[in-house]
């Protein structure tokens, strides 16, 4: 008799979310030992609601699909799961008949998913758990990196490269670009790749460490007397020197963390009204996590090869574990995969190294170093007539 699997997303989507649930469920029918192939609608919730999608029998054509597909396929949600909510979980799992369950998100999914996992072995039960990394955010640790990431740092650099170009076009404003990043700046670190492939003045904030404004004010003002355009980009979670963010919505999601945002909007108006020049706020917000045409190569690979690697794991035996990436860089990009202890990822949270922000406002080489392989290498070379 084959096994049961189960397979869930937790937190925000990424562009490449499906692909490892592709391989989730492509891995599962090429090993011929599992019977059902279950997805948790919009996770834990669905999980918890008993709410789980079959896909079985799901043609192969339409799971091909998931290579391409930007969001959750599945559906995600945001729900912590207390101690009361773990029984439940648990005769779901029962009730289904689930041998072997994935979880693929970040560090709150790795905690859910390393709690589901302790409670089943001290309930007695033959689960195999295994979490499968996802994150925009970039900030798991012991994995080199997310998946996720890669893309969500294409989008950052080009987008940024695209709105440099515009303010040095027209240089009649200040444009601030807000990126995703409550805590770690790892995409928004990215955007500073607009001033590599523009030439254009750029200035870059990251959450790990702390803003004085009227510093900041100062630069701004500085470096747009140069006449060449400017764009300032920031993570939505940078704070004051006061430890507070510098724009708050006052909302707290299902996790418990306290959603920023309007930071772009925040910093545009004090620009405005201290410095007296004209300013613009952009911020992409969810595109800059769930765009496919900005989408990178390497990212989706790696997505894939998560899931196909966690399922195997799985059925070799494996559980209470994540899988995650080892990379190599030099002489040229190579990845493998390797399992951690989920103990060891849960809850705890990889900070943008501050020895690599130059400055305050400027990423250093060592960043590119890292993160370009990830991004993709194709980026493309403008054509820079006015220099």
């Amino acid at each position: 008799m084959g096994k049961n699997i189960l397979v869930a997303h937790g937190g925000g989507p990424t562009a490449v979310i499906n692909c490892s649930l592709q391989g989730v469920v492509e891995a599962a029918r090429a090993s011929g030992s599992v019977d059902k192939i279950y997805a948790a609608r919009f996770g834990a919730e669905g999980i918890l609601a008993g709410d789980l999608i079959d896909l079985t029998d799901v043609p192969a054509e339409t799971i091909t699909r998931l290579h391409h597909t930007p969001a959750s396929a599945i559906g995600s949600c945001r729900r912590k799961l207390t101690d009361a909510d773990y029984p439940t979980v648990l005769g779901a799992l029962e009730k289904f008949g689930i041998d072997c369950f994935f979880y693929n998100g970040g560090n709150d999914s790795m905690d859910t998913c390393n709690k589901v996992n302790e409670l089943a072995k001290t309930e007695g039960l033959d689960l195999r758990v295994i979490g499968i990394p996802k994150t925009m955010d970039n900030d798991l640790e012991v994995t080199d990196h997310c998946p996720g990431f890669g893309s969500a740092a294409r989008y950052a650099a080009m987008s940024a490269a695209e709105l440099a170009l515009d303010a040095s076009g027209l240089p009649i404003h200040v444009v601030v670009l807000e990126l995703m990043g409550r805590n770690a700046g790892w995409v928004t670190a990215a955007s500073a790749m607009a001033a590599r492939l523009t030439g254009c003045e750029v200035m870059t904030y990251l959450p790990e460490l702390p803003v004085d404004t009227d510093k900041m004010l100062g630069e701004v003002e500085r470096r747009y007397a140069k006449g060449r355009g400017l764009l300032v980009a920031v993570s939505e979670g940078i704070r004051g020197l006061d430890g507070k963010p510098l724009a708050d919505t006052g909302i707290v999601d299902g996790f418990g963390h306290t959603v920023p945002g309007g930071t772009a909007q925040h910093i545009s108006d004090l620009i405005i009204q201290k410095l007296g020049l004209k300013s613009r706020a952009e911020k992409p917000g969810l595109l800059g996590r769930a765009s496919i045409p900005y989408v990178s190569e390497i990212d989706r690979e790696e997505a894939y090869a998560v899931g196909k690697f966690a399922v195997e794991a799985a059925l070799a035996g494996e559980s209470g574990y994540m899988a995650a990436i080892k990379a190599e860089r030099s002489p040229s990009y190579s990845s493998s995969l390797f399992l951690t202890p989920l103990a060891g990822v849960a809850n705890a949270e990889k900070k943008f190294p501050t020895e690599w922000i130059v400055d305050g406002n400027a990423i250093s080489d060592k960043f590119f170093d890292y993160a370009l392989p990830l991004m993709g290498d194709d980026f493309p070379q403008y054509a820079l007539l006015r220099k």
